[in-house]
């Protein structure tokens, strides 16, 4: 059995070219939301987060024999567990991530390491702050930006009751709430900047299936300062950017292993 690690749709597509190849696979996802568009495709879907000695675990008793890691290019704590679980196992590990998008050099964009520094900037920058970057790391931005002087931060992430609750904690309110689910078009996100007035745009390197480009096209062509989050710099040994190659490698693995 291969463990797929998903969540996202080119996560989803990974995990469907590797049943199609012959293999025996369960996918681990941490919404509901995201197990229903995977068994909605007839792949078996496992919900929960997973730490390291779960993941162990999971890899023992379902006979595991290799990890697929096609989290999301963000999710740094669940890339770790995974490893760590891989090599405790004595399993390969093969991650899987999408392509790093090609932004041009424009006046307006800037690319920072971390939360933290795209907080500090767009603080030193003040106006109408757009941040989408999700929830996960909303209290650093609003621990510096709620209560600046001249400015408003609007918040852009998934329509989940304990976001709004997070929200509600950190003192966003309701009306500067942009509760829906993505992917957005260049014209969607050009509304949003428009309604709003923004006047800095906060976003995440995820590359192009995460529809960065059409973000950021919209916030250039509006003369929209642009904070660029780079991705967490993570030793993952052997990585690979398309389906073909993670489905080779696997054959490859396995057959090493247990052939």
């Amino acid at each position: 059995m291969i463990l797929v690690m998903a969540g996202t749709s080119d996560a989803r597509e990974l995990a469907a070219r590797i049943s199609k190849a012959g293999f025996d696979l369960l996918t681990t996802v941490v919404t509901d939301t995201a197990a229903k568009s995977l068994s909605e495709v007839g792949l078996p879907v496992q919900v929960g987060r997973l730490p390291e000695a779960a993941l162990v675990r999971l890899i023992q008793e379902r006979g595991v024999r290799a990890v697929v890691d096609a989290t999301h290019p963000f999710a740094e704590e669940a890339s770790r567990n995974a490893m760590a679980a891989a090599q405790a196992a004595g399993v390969p590990y093969i991650r899987y991530e999408r392509e790093h998008g090609s932004y041009s050099s424009h006046p307006k964009l800037t690319f920072v390491d971390d939360y933290e520094q795209a907080a500090e900037l767009a603080a030193s920058k003040r106006g109408v702050i757009f941040l989408a970057t999700g929830s996960k790391t909303l209290q650093v931005f609003a621990e510096k930006l709620i209560g600046l002087p001249d400015t408003t931060l609007v918040a852009r992430m998934l329509p989940r009751k304990d976001n709004m609750e997070k929200c509600e904690q950190l003192g966003i309110e309701q009306k500067y709430i942009v509760a829906m689910q993505g992917p957005f078009s260049k014209e969607i996100n050009r509304a949003f900047y428009l309604h709003y007035g923004v006047t800095v745009l906060i976003t995440k390197e995820s590359g192009q299936v995460g529809a960065v480009e059409e973000k950021l096209s919209a916030a250039l062509e509006m003369g929209i300062d642009t904070i660029v989050i780079g991705r967490p710099q993570l030793d993952y040994g052997l990585v690979f950017t398309d389906y073909a190659g993670v489905i080779a490698e696997l054959k490859n693995k396995v057959q090493e292993v247990h052939g």
